[in-house]
């Protein structure tokens, strides 16, 4: 049978819901993985920097790439494809192969039309179809085809088609250039030299490229395996007044849904619980663990998800008081709870060690005991992230919660103090002051310069003046120049005073204030 290959060009923007007639890029290590046609009509190219991509397009919208997006919103086209025809086979997400029915839809190009039709009712703005012998000529059949089309390469004909593509269709970028420095420019060159000097030479990869070449395609096509059903529930008859009547009815469901995933060698790190009611998804939230979920840990994500939306809490977003509305009427009714896993691993990436789970373990233990207590929005994990000040470098989050940081502290911060950051940033900073030799107030320029050096300083009103030690800086940085309303000018200094203690002060317009102190 001939093999059809449906390819998605720029699966990555499609799957980050990106239109095409936006200029956008999605990134990978900060180069250009993948760019609308928008995009790529104003110049930005695959493997472009972020700086070069944005110099061609200043509009350029860039997204950071998310490869479980991309793979749970191809599955969706698979699903799609399945249903027309079986034995689909998932290459990669954006690309899959599948045999050709001989005269289920009339032919070649009409099941190659079909299918891409299919796709298209997805909202897929841009697929491609080729159809060849085997998986590795219909790939490159397709990558000629046009939008909602298909290349057919006759049967019999995919040597002669692989045959003009040129060296540079190797994945293996070492091999490619090693060929290409041997004066072999195509795949049909490369075909032509004796299978043994070629095994000898480039070893197994090489062997196998020679064989795509010859188009000999040993790659079969083997129908995926469908994922299993891992979302557990229950559903209430008539419909539960309190959250503990929930949690305690639940008992058995969270366990078999921790079972289930052990049965499938897997357990559970994100979790989605939804509650309905009325038959309509009245609440939903996702709970994430530094570990794993165990059946408790489930139930008490439970009971804090509807104490958040008991009457005494008052809120549907999950973030209200484990213990607001426990035990009370819940204010909807419970019809259905289903626990609907998003994230899964391998349970030998949890498994003990030879000597037990040690320390983590018992910190994980007593957290989660201290979030029964006071909630779970009430134990924080702090985590370093990008900013100029010291309070901008910390990102605070739930025990457990595996939130994003907003600002990558990778990336440059000009008007960043040197490390090491100080030990005690202030929420509320003091006012402090700070003269010069002669008494007069020192002040920053609008270029950086400094009016006076500092001769002597004082925290707080409270506290008496001293001499200055040793200091540095400034460190200038003028945020949002852009917009009135919002600029803010300020320079920081690191100041030490006589008694052997360390400040960061930072001048805010004409006024001093204290923000962190160095232990």
């Amino acid at each position: 049978m001939r093999t059809l290959v449906v390819w998605c060009p720029d699966w990555p923007v499609v799957a980050a819901g990106l239109p095409a007639t936006v200029p956008a890029a999605v990134l990978a290590g900060g180069e250009v993985l993948a760019c609308s046609p928008a995009a790529r009509a104003a110049g930005v190219r695959r493997g472009m920097r972020r700086r070069d991509a944005q110099a061609r397009c200043p509009e350029l919208r860039l997204v950071d790439r998310a490869p479980q997006v991309e793979a749970h919103r191809f599955d969706e086209v698979l699903e799609a494809l399945e249903e027309l025809t079986p034995g689909v086979a998932p290459i990669r997400p954006g690309l899959c192969a599948l045999r050709v029915p001989p005269r289920y839809y009339g032919g070649e190009r009409e099941t190659a039309a079909v299918l891409a039709e299919r796709v298209v009712e997805l909202g897929v703005w841009d697929v491609r179809c080729g159809i060849a012998d085997g998986v590795f000529a219909a790939e490159h059949a397709a990558r000629r085809a046009l939008t909602q089309d298909v290349w057919i390469v006759p049967p019999g004909g995919s040597a002669d088609f692989v045959g003009e593509l040129g060296i540079d269709v190797v994945e293996d970028v070492a091999l490619a250039d090693l060929l290409r420095r041997l004066g072999v420019r195509t795949l049909g060159s490369f075909a032509r030299l004796a299978p043994g000097d070629v095994r000898t030479r480039f070893g197994d990869t090489g062997a196998l490229l020679h064989r795509l070449a010859r188009g000999e395609d040993p790659q079969p096509v083997a129908r995926r395996q469908a994922p299993p059903d891992l979302v557990t529930g229950a559903a209430f008859e008539p419909p539960l007044e309190t959250s503990e009547a929930a949690v305690f009815s639940l008992r058995t469901t969270a366990e078999q849904c921790v079972e289930t995933l052990a049965q499938h060698g897997l357990v559970v790190t994100a979790v989605r619980i939804e509650v309905d009611s009325d038959g309509t998804t009245v609440q939903a939230r996702t709970w994430r663990h530094p570990a794993w979920f165990d059946a408790p840990a489930l139930l008490d994500r439970l009971r804090w998800q509807l104490a958040a939306a008991g009457p005494a809490g008052g809120r549907g977003d999950g973030h209200g008081v484990p213990g607001a509305g426990r035990g009370d009427e819940y204010a909807q009714g419970i019809g259905a709870v289903r626990f609907v896993p998003e994230e899964t691993s391998s349970v030998g990436e949890h498994a003990d060690t030879l000597f037990g789970a040690g320390h983590h373990a018992q910190v994980e233990g007593g957290a989660a005991r201290v979030q029964a207590l006071v909630g779970p929005e009430a134990v924080q994990v702090l985590r370093p992230q990008g900013g100029r000040s010291p309070g901008d470098q910390v990102h605070a989050a739930p025990w457990g919660e595996r939130v994003p940081v907003a600002r990558p502290a990778e990336r440059p911060w000009p008007g960043q103090i040197p490390a090491p950051a100080p030990a005690t940033v202030f929420a509320s900073p003091s006012q402090a002051a700070v003269a010069g030799a002669e008494g007069q107030r020192v002040l920053v320029t609008a270029r950086g310069a400094v009016s006076a050096v500092p001769s002597r300083f004082r925290v707080s009103a409270a506290e008496p003046w001293q001499q200055v030690a040793a200091w540095a800086g400034p460190w200038p940085v003028d945020e949002r120049w852009w917009d009135e309303a919002s600029a803010r000018r300020v320079a920081r200094f690191q100041v030490v005073g006589v008694d052997g203690r360390a400040w960061l002060l930072v001048l805010d317009g004409d006024t001093w204030f204290t923000e962190a102190r160095y232990d």
